[in-house]
């Protein structure tokens, strides 16, 4: 589990670089400044994760049923959160009205803070 936790984070890290520049170069023409600042806030929230899940993946100090829970939080939340900012923002470029999966945005939200909630439990019982 350890590896994938490392792989997918790596992934997510990656992806995260490339969809930051597509943000900062790509987009600049074709959406106004406060769909940019959106786009960047799930840039920066999937690198966050995208880093923890690194470090997640590199702790010997917690179970390995503990970590798999806590990545899925962290990877559903990243793929809910900052997928649907991505949708929402390329939608007006695409010519698609998304707005109706703006409901998962803050889904996938939530989906992070449990996995911050199960990580400090996680944490706190360490003996």
């Amino acid at each position: 589990m350890n590896k994938t936790i490392l792989i997918t984070g790596a992934i997510a890290a990656l992806l995260a670089v490339l969809l930051g520049a597509f943000g900062a170069h790509g987009l600049e023409k074709l959406v106004d400044q406060t769909s940019i600042n959106s786009f960047q806030t799930g840039v920066r929230y999937q690198m966050y994760h995208a880093i923890v899940c690194i470090i997640l993946g590199n702790m010997a100090v917690l179970e390995d049923v503990v970590k798999k829970r806590i990545f899925y939080f962290f990877l559903s939340g990243m793929i809910l959160f900052s997928g649907s900012i991505y949708l929402l923002v390329v939608d007006e470029i695409l010519g698609i009205s998304l707005s109706s999966i703006g409901f998962i945005t803050p889904l996938g939200g939530f989906m992070l803070i449990l996995g911050w909630i199960f990580f400090v439990i996680s944490l706190v019982k360490i003996k």
